[in-house]
């Protein structure tokens, strides 16, 4: 199971659907670090997120939406290829390849 296919892909949809919340809703992710640094320090609640802090937030989460894209695209184009030189009618650039001529 560990790098296959299948688990790289959900890691890779797991991240890009974290970039697209991150992104578009990085109060959400402010709050959670305040709930997670409340655990171990007095005050957290107290704590306010800077404009800057947010904007790097949404950066962050553009990064990630970018490269888990990526990833996604790049895996689908793998896959395409494995399955077409799994069946032996294609060459290297791609193309269809004819059997009876060789």
């Amino acid at each position: 199971m560990i790098g296959s296919q299948k688990s790289r892909r959900l890691g890779a949809a797991t991240v890009l659907l974290q970039g697209v919340v991150t992104a578009l809703f990085p109060q959400m992710s402010v709050s959670f670090i305040q709930k997670m640094i409340g655990k171990n320090f007095d005050n957290a609640a107290e704590l306010e997120a800077k404009p800057a802090y947010r904007r790097q937030l949404r950066a962050i989460g553009i990064g990630m939406v970018a490269a888990a894209g990526t990833d996604l695209l790049m895996q689908g184009g793998d896959a395409a290829a494995d399955g077409a030189a799994d069946s032996g009618h294609s060459s290297a650039d791609g193309t269809a390849v004819d059997d009876d001529n060789e």
